[in-house]
Formats: structure tokens, sequence, C-alpha cells
């Protein structure tokens, strides 16, 4: 049984492209169920989707960069892709293909994990009709709130979680003395 998050991450990875959401999801999934472990493949997940986001915008060393610790992650993961109903061999020869593409420069194309359980499909593929979204539809690159996402999402709650971390530090350092 996968979790209900990697579900919404396929869904927004292969429907509507929003490689943003797909990172917020899977972020919030990794901080509640392995926080803190970088190695995780929850990381992984959020890393591809992150330079998906880079790539399209013409980031190219940024989507090398965050492609690159995905594909190291993923080296050192094939059983837990399986159980999340990814082909492994097919999903490490898509990674190669695209780190080529990144390094040469060419074009964003929109990507499609290799997932090989139909059930998972069929799952996402039904998230999808409710939510009006088509399985495996190009990006919309002219879309320029779905491009530049980054620069015009509400982000109160990360600043907030942000200054009551920083809160906190100072009363450890304070106590310390």
């Amino acid at each position: 049984m996968v979790p209900k998050a990697f579900i919404q991450y396929l869904v927004h990875f292969h429907g509507d492209r929003d490689y943003f959401e797909c990172h917020e999801i899977l972020e919030e999934y990794w901080k509640e169920k392995d926080p803190g472990n970088k190695e995780s493949i929850w990381v992984a997940f959020i890393q591809l989707a992150v330079s998906q986001y880079h790539y399209r915008r013409g980031n190219y060393s940024g989507a090398l960069r965050t492609h690159d610790k995905a594909a190291m992650i993923f080296s050192n993961e094939g059983g837990k892709c399986q159980e999340l109903g990814i082909n492994y061999q097919a999903l490490l020869e898509l990674l190669v293909e695209r780190r080529t593409s990144i390094l040469a420069r060419t074009p964003y194309k929109s990507m499609n994990l290799p997932l090989s359980d139909k059930s998972i499909i069929n799952q996402c593929r039904k998230f999808c009709l409710q939510q009006g979204l088509i399985w495996g539809r190009e990006s919309n690159i002219l879309d320029q709130s779905l491009i530049n996402r980054h620069s015009t999402r509400d982000r109160s709650d990360v600043i907030l979680e942000r200054k009551l971390a920083l809160e906190k530090r100072k009363k450890r350092k304070g106590s310390d003395f």
C-alpha cells in the first residue's frame, strides 16, 4: 500500500505537472514520517520534482544539481522504488537520459515516471479525473503561474515557521549560560 501523499505527488507529477506542489506534498509527508533523513526515498522524489521545476524554467544548473542528488539517493533505493510501483531499472535509465538532456540544454519535455503497478496507475487516473486533470498530459509551458509558482505563492506559513524555529534556538542558546 503506497501512501496517499505519494499518490497525490504522482497525480501532480503526471497530471498538471505542478512540480512545486509535488515538492510541497512530499516534503510535508517526509517531515512527518522520516524527518531529518536526507537519504530518504521521499527526499529523492522531492528533489526530482524540484529538478523538473528548474529544468522547465531553464535553470539548468539548479536542475542538474537537484537531479544528481535525487539520482544518488535513487541508486540505493531499488527495493523501495519497486514497493512504490516504480520500475527501478527503467527509472535509472530515465534519470541518465534526463541528465543528458539537462547537460545538453535540450528544451524541457515532460517526464513520466516508469510506473509498473496497474493499481497505482488506476488510482492516479481516478484522482486526475476527479480533479479535471489529464494523466500524462504535457506540461503547459505557457502557464506562468505554474512555471513561476515559487514567486507567487503565499509564504506566510513558512516565514512564521522559520521565525518560531529561530526564537526556539535563541532560547536554547540563552539557557546555555
